[in-house]
């Protein structure tokens, strides 16, 4: 029951939604589809915002106050969870996005808040934190096309390009050594479904222990199942 009644506060959940009501989604658009930008966030903006508070309700428990957060690739669909960990629990979030575009427009609707989002690799992030969010990025099919197909089982074998898999799926694996190990154990990770076998293969590397909830959720934008894993 406790569990339930920790959800965000009706002044974080107003704030989420100006947020959103104040997006540039014009410019959001060609970031996010080669075309059909408006009708892509027509779609999915309510989405989002409906999703995304989900998942930040289940961090929220699960989140000590004033600990730091790494979120990869952060965007549109992370500002809930973000919003939450920063304003409710006070939590320091590092919130890494390489398409610089984005995080202007993001940080422009966040003026005056205490969230900030950063055009950095994360991969190169010093700070030690207790939770990493890792969605929709390990599988990302304009970062890694090769290791994409592969991993949704689409990959065609008279076109899959082998040598592209290889250097895709070197650069996965350093860039989850190095975002892991910066988490402090025990710790939190938030995941897909697709992108836990690189946390479960790491913790096996590393002998780690670590349990994966059984609840899953939706992610907003792409639809993979969402899963929390316990580390250490």
């Amino acid at each position: 029951m406790l569990r339930k009644a920790l959800i965000m506060r009706p002044a974080t959940r107003h704030v989420v939604r100006e947020l959103f009501a104040h997006l540039d989604y014009a410019r959001l658009g060609p970031i996010y589809c080669d075309e059909g930008g408006d009708e892509f966030w027509m779609a999915k903006r309510g989405l989002c915002l409906r999703l995304g508070t989900r998942i930040a309700n289940e961090l929220l428990p699960r989140l000590p106050p004033g600990g730091t957060s790494l979120y990869v690739g952060a965007g549109v669909a992370e500002i809930p969870p973000i919003a939450m960990e920063c304003l409710d629990l006070e939590r320091r979030v590092l919130a890494c996005n390489l398409r610089r575009q984005e995080v202007l427009v993001l940080n422009r609707a966040c003026v005056g808040l205490p969230m900030r989002f950063q055009h950095r690799d994360a991969g190169f992030v010093k700070d030690r934190v207790d939770h990493l969010w890792l969605v929709s990025v390990l599988n990302d099919p304009e970062r890694f096309p090769e290791l994409s197909t592969l991993s949704y089982g689409r990959a065609n074998p008279v076109t899959f390009n082998a040598r592209k898999f290889l250097l895709q799926q070197r650069t996965v694996a350093t860039l989850v050594d190095r975002c892991l190990s910066r988490l402090t154990v025990p710790g939190l990770v938030t995941t897909t479904g697709e992108e836990a076998v690189w946390i479960a293969e790491w913790c096996h590397r590393k002998a780690i222990r670590y349990r994966i909830d059984r609840r899953t959720f939706a992610s907003p934008t792409v639809g993979d199942p969402i899963c929390l894993l316990r580390i250490g």
